[in-house]
């Protein structure tokens, strides 16, 4: 099973949601409707659909290009204005959930025939939902960002649906495309399809081209269009994520991070589960692993892929060894689940609990979770505050079932930072300061005010209702430009 398709995805869905094999219908697309979403003047954005109709290119107005990520107060970031917040790069796919009598089987050549009986008959399109990359795209256009999705689809009906989805959530699109060969045209330009498939137990079990492909997706794809360029020239952040590697070549991911580099757009990195197999991988696929720990401005781990990548249990300790390493490196954030999240920079270590919620889904936390953190990073927030609006954000989305569209909506952000329900960080912070005598000072979430800390660290307690009192007016009063109906 390939790793592309497995961490895609991992559902807990109830049957109502899928959809049997035995509904099938062919469903002929809707015109497609493209909305241009809304962008201050230096940006013009035009969609069109090109021969190759991959994906609609972004064309801009303002050539200029400008540095990004001087480190301001209290270890912060001042970003110059660029007239794209975030740019995601690759990892495009559209995720169909069906429900199945039994599990895929085992034998390749099985699986194969399957996913191919399945792709003859697109069911409805109620049970297609955008996955990869478009769930961290989501999350940071409903939090008021504007987006770019940079990538490859097909000129299919999948195609147009994704195009759908990101276009009425105000997602702009830059086509990524190369030349292909006459046998590849006619399935591996296609758009990325993963069926998840859901026996009556509720196990799951994944089908995905990708899975029968040995090198990436699109390794027909080698270089960086002037379209290309000029967004992420005109982009602050651009985010990329382990399954970037299942897309694209080594080569081609380190000449993006490059270019990235050198026009002064600040790089989010997400390893994610396809870490660990990187680490372990192709010479090549271990360089450019590494090249993207050295250059990424920020890091977003969980503690257990910090300790995979530095041997280290306690991650305060390892987000402070990948500082050291990083040569551009300004925040590593470190997730940690039910128990909340940690931002380490060379200054301070910053601590925020999680929120306590029921859990429907986890599937798309991480990524609304990083779409907060390229909030807080562009609009400079204090540390403390930028760990718990994501924080919040991610947790609305577990409450939810599925990604895509699903991801967390701003009411239910605001929501959640209302009602100021933290997990306990008592047992938090000591975890994370037992044997941590270098961390200089320690920002600290708390519920109320506490008497914490000890004579090796200099803790600094932050109240909920202070960080509530400046975080309301950014989500309520439309400093975030998020439409109402979100």
């Amino acid at each position: 099973m390939h790793q592309h398709a497995l961490a895609l995805k991992s559902h807990s869905f109830s049957p109502q949601y899928a959809l049997s094999l035995s509904n099938f219908t062919l469903q002929s697309p809707n015109p497609l409707q493209f909305r241009v979403p809304n962008v201050s003047s230096p940006v013009s954005l035009r969609f069109r659909r090109s021969s190759a109709a991959d994906v609609s290119p972004v064309r801009y107005t303002d050539g200029s290009s400008s540095s990004i990520g001087s480190l301001g107060e209290a270890g912060g970031i001042v970003v110059t204005e660029k007239p794209i917040d975030v740019a995601t790069l690759g990892n495009l796919c559209v995720d169909i959930v069906l429900s199945v009598q039994e599990l895929p089987p085992q034998s390749r050549g099985e699986r194969k025939a399957l996913m191919d009986e399945l792709s003859l008959s697109p069911p409805d399109k109620k049970y297609w939902e955008a996955g990869g990359n478009c769930n961290m795209a989501i999350a940071a256009a409903r939090l008021g960002l504007q987006c770019v999705a940079i990538g490859h689809v097909g000129d299919e009906i999948y195609g147009e649906f994704l195009l759908d989805v990101l276009h009425e959530e105000g997602i702009g699109t830059v086509a990524l495309d190369g030349e292909t060969n006459a046998k590849d045209a006619s399935s591996f330009c296609e758009t990325l399809i993963c069926w998840v498939l859901v026996d009556p137990l509720q196990r799951h079990g994944f089908c995905s081209r990708a899975d029968f492909k040995e090198e990436p997706a699109f390794s027909w794809i080698t270089g960086l269009s002037d379209e290309v360029k000029m967004a992420i020239r005109q982009s602050k952040v651009i985010f990329c994520n382990g399954y970037d590697f299942d897309d694209f070549s080594p080569s081609f991911i380190m000449s993006t991070i490059d270019y990235a580099t050198k026009v002064g757009t600040a790089i989010f990195f997400d390893p994610g589960p396809r870490g660990k197999s990187l680490s372990k991988g192709t010479p090549d696929e271990r360089r450019a692993l590494s090249h993207f720990l050295r250059m990424s401005d920020v890091l977003l781990l969980t503690s257990e892929e910090a300790e995979s990548l530095t041997g280290i249990k306690n991650p305060v300790k390892a987000g402070q060894e990948i500082l050291r390493n990083g040569k551009g490196t300004k925040w590593v954030i470190v997730k940690m689940g039910s128990k909340g999240s940690i931002l380490v920079t060379k200054s301070s270590v910053s601590v925020a609990p999680a929120f306590k919620v029921e859990v429907v889904d986890t599937v798309g936390c991480g990524d609304s979770f990083v779409a907060a953190i390229a909030l807080g990073y562009i609009r400079n927030m204090p540390l403390v505050n930028t760990l718990t609006i994501a924080n919040a954000v991610g947790a609305a989305t577990a409450m939810g079932c599925g990604a895509g569209r699903n991801v967390a909506k701003r009411h239910q952000v605001v929501d959640l930072i209302k009602s100021s329900k933290l997990n306990d960080e008592g047992n938090l912070l000591k975890e994370l300061l037992a044997e941590n005598p270098e961390t200089p000072k320690v920002n600290l979430l708390s519920k109320g005010l506490r008497k914490d800390g000890s004579n090796k660290q200099q803790v600094e307690v932050i109240s909920m209702e202070k960080v509530v009192s400046e975080l309301l007016p950014e989500l309520e009063l439309g400093r975030c430009c998020v439409k109402a109906s979100s």
